[in-house]
């Protein structure tokens, strides 16, 4: 069946897409962005999960790197109706007996929560950190750019001179076990390790620290924010900017193939059997999806690298509706939009070691988030929402039974540390890894890092590359959350994609189209 044509099509309309098809629609190619999902945003979407009037966030719901993204800075989302919600804290680490650790964005209000835990402890970590927060540009420039990061160890060098670009590297690749034992006597460790564990490298792993350390750094200087009304904002304003200039989008239209010539890529194909003339495609697939649309054309040496990047844990993630807010016993956590929940050191310590034996811990380490306590807008009027996932091990049977009685071991934990949460709770919506994998294609076994971060992908994503955004094929490109810097939700991967495309320089000038909302 006969298509149309464009100049560029991009496959997946998530964060990424949506931010390549932007950028190659500022670049003046005419562009058409497919979704195989119903609707569009990958992971940034929001929906009533539970009961009608509670708007869930599916998947992203925190957005540090957001709101420090320099490429969202400069797409002029505001105008198209996103707005950045900040909690009164970015984070809290509650602890036994009412005590805890928290992330604030005065640095002050942290440093006396820590000394608070062990005297000693929030002097050090204010030490460590101050350097990095007055050169924080710096910091955002080689944290949040595209591969090669060349501008931004040039701007930390010049900021934090040599010796403290050799500290800088350093704890890039130390084990966040080595590090908080540098900075902490008491259980502010267990507040670092819950940043680095938003990651998978292990806390005795390489790579782990950094994975802490920036986002408490991002805590600290921009917080953790979540756009009003949720998730599914971002996508809204992204969408919006793209329609403005002439992109257009299509929801349920997977790809089957994508379409090539002797001189490269001709188009694609979708599932139904139309097709779509052009002569740019830039995939937001994982490495493996990009195999199973265009693998013939790939080659064997890059399919054999691309098949062997490694997925991330498995995740199950509950969503609830509540009569009321979380009753924590911790005064701050009553007030953040992110909750760790695990306990001391040690507690956490044996929760991560019975995943790594293949059990499901009977008391799991959380990463939870109640957004609704800054943002009305996600609830009735005197309702709130919240949200919880964990990591599991692989190979667990996820029949109805099991699903539920380890949601009931979530909802135990958050008990612990919030004495009556159960009697508040509404309604419950569970997903476990399959669930999440059948929402989203690019979350595969309920990986919601979009590929382990351990240190030889934490730079070398998808492949071991100097243009790891190109492929063998002309004209075809990859830039979803599996590639350079990795996940979160911050376009800078799109951006980076589409850029490489216009780079290219190939493609000839069509005729303009009107463009279309969809």
């Amino acid at each position: 069946m006969a298509g149309q044509r464009y100049d560029a099509v991009v496959v997946g309309a998530g964060p990424n897409g949506l931010t390549a098809a932007v950028t190659l629609a500022l670049g003046g190619r005419s562009v058409l962005c497919v979704e195989a999902a119903a609707t569009l945003g990958g992971a940034a979407q929001t929906g009533e999960l539970t009961l009608p009037g509670f708007r869930h966030d599916v998947f992203s719901a925190v957005h540090p790197a957001g709101i420090a993204s320099p490429v969202f800075a400069g797409l002029e989302l505001e105008r198209h109706g996103l707005r950045w919600i900040q909690p009164e804290f970015a984070m809290v680490h509650p602890l036994p007996e009412g005590r805890g650790a928290t992330l604030s964005r005065n640095l002050a209000h942290t440093v006396a929560s820590l000394e608070a835990l062990a005297p000693g402890d929030g002097r050090r970590w204010e030490a460590f950190a101050a350097p990095y927060l007055r050169h924080f540009e710096a910091v955002r420039a080689m944290m949040l750019a595209g591969f090669p990061p060349v501008a931004g160890p040039v701007r930390m060098s010049a900021a934090l001179k040599l010796q403290g670009m050799l500290e800088f590297a350093r704890v890039l690749l130390m084990p966040a076990d080595a590090l908080a034992g540098e900075l902490f006597g008491g259980d502010g460790a267990a507040w670092l390790f819950g940043s680095s564990l938003h990651g998978d490298a292990p806390l005795n792993g390489s790579g782990s620290a950094i994975a802490g350390v920036w986002l408490n750094l991002l805590g600290h200087a921009v917080g953790w924010p979540s756009p009003e009304g949720g998730a599914g904002a971002i996508t809204g304003a992204l969408a919006a900017r793209l329609h403005e200039l002439g992109g257009e989008t299509r929801a349920a239209a997977p790809v089957r193939r994508v379409l090539t010539n002797r001189r490269g890529v001709a188009g694609v194909e979708l599932a139904g059997g139309e097709r779509i003339a052009a002569r740019t495609v830039v995939a937001t697939t994982t490495p493996h999806g990009l195999v199973d649309i265009a693998g013939d054309a790939l080659g064997d040496a890059y399919v054999r690298r691309a098949i062997r990047f490694r997925y991330g844990p498995q995740t199950v993630k509950l969503d609830w509706a509540l009569d009321t807010p979380i009753p924590w016993a911790n005064e701050d956590a009553r007030h953040a939009g992110t909750v760790h929940v695990a306990g001391t050191t040690a507690q956490l310590r044996s929760s991560l070691h019975d995943v790594a034996g293949g059990r499901l811990p009977e008391q799991p380490f959380l990463l939870s988030g109640q957004q609704s306590i800054a943002d009305p807008t996600r609830a009735p009027a005197g309702k709130h929402t919240a949200w919880a996932y964990t990591h599991t091990p692989p190979g667990v049977d996820w029949t109805a039974e099991r699903r539920e009685r380890f949601a009931d071991a979530i909802e135990k934990q958050i008990e612990r540390f919030a004495a009556g949460f159960r009697q508040r709770v509404l309604a419950r919506h569970v997903m476990a890894p399959a669930d999440l994998h059948a929402r989203n294609a690019s979350l595969p076994v309920g990986d919601v890092g979009h590929g382990s971060y351990a240190m030889d992908q934490l730079i070398f994503r998808p492949i071991p590359s100097l243009t790891p955004y190109s492929t063998p094929v002309r004209g075809l490109f990859i830039g979803g959350a599996s590639t350079f810097p990795g996940g979160a939700v911050h376009g800078v991967n799109g951006q980076a994609a589409a850029r490489a495309a216009l780079r290219e320089a190939r493609l000839p000038r069509l005729p303009k189209r009107r463009g279309g909302r969809s």
